[in-house]
């Protein structure tokens, strides 16, 4: 005769492990860390599509944004502390809360913030910036020419490179924007194919923020999918993984 009760048992143990191992991912998720892939060319060349990175969800402390579908349990954040200039940041598309972007921190509360014949300019001072030369790889560009690459330097000594699609572009010349307390100014590093907080973006709230940008655990190219092991010979750019985000 079969012996029900170790059957039973038995899915029941498998329940229970499937459950916990559930609650545990949620929990990793929530709290310490998330994975999150890069949609699109608006931090090139610091960050390309098809990057897969884990951002850390303690850095800035916790909101609602942190928790999965964003409930409004609480208001602003728990153990919060602020980006810093040059932070490579998640945060929740203010028009839209339920969209993921992924952008530098530019300026802080208070600053003033405005682009002046390509130039960055914070509180009415240019941020040091120096052509570093060119790049003419399609996988990082997205464009069949050459592309000037140049190196900003924030007041507190961050470093990172942009690109230069198109001299004189619409987001090269703008207003200058004053950010209110609580909220920040964020810009992609590819300054002129990049939708931030010089247009739609506007200024993001503290309590937006999800997480800092940390490591680039996997990277594929030509828009594959990782599920796609046959093509990772070819499409998996190795010199990417585990490469830190700066």
């Amino acid at each position: 005769m079969a012996d029900n009760s170790k059957k039973s048992g038995g899915v029941g143990e498998t329940v229970s492990v499937i459950i916990q191992a559930l609650l545990l991912a949620m929990v990793i998720r929530t709290v310490l860390i998330q994975p999150f892939s890069i949609p699109s060319g608006s931090m090139r060349p610091t960050l390309l599509e098809g990057d897969y990175l884990f951002v850390t969800k303690w850095a800035y402390g916790y909101s609602r944004h942190s928790l999965p579908f964003s409930p409004n349990l609480f208001s602003g954040r728990i153990w919060g502390a602020e980006p810093q200039r040059g932070d490579v940041a998640v945060f929740k598309y203010p028009p839209n809360p339920s969209l993921d972007y992924i952008k530098r921190v530019i300026g802080l509360p208070g600053d003033v913030v405005q682009m002046r014949e390509g130039v960055l300019h914070i509180n009415g001072e240019p941020i040091p910036r120096e052509m570093i030369g060119v790049v003419e790889d399609v996988d990082i560009t997205e464009l069949a020419r050459p592309v000037e690459v140049w190196r900003e330097t924030m007041p507190n000594g961050v470093t990172y490179d942009t690109l230069d699609l198109t001299p004189n572009s619409i987001g090269d010349n703008t207003r200058a924007f004053e950010v209110p307390q609580g909220h920040f100014f964020m810009m992609g590093d590819n300054r002129d194919n990049s939708t931030d907080s010089r247009f739609s973006v506007g200024y993001v709230p503290y309590d937006h923020l999800v997480g800092r940008a940390n490591i680039i655990f996997f990277s594929m190219s030509g828009g594959a999918s990782p599920l796609e092991i046959w093509r990772w010979p070819s499409e998996v750019r190795f010199g990417r993984i585990f490469n830190m985000v700066r």
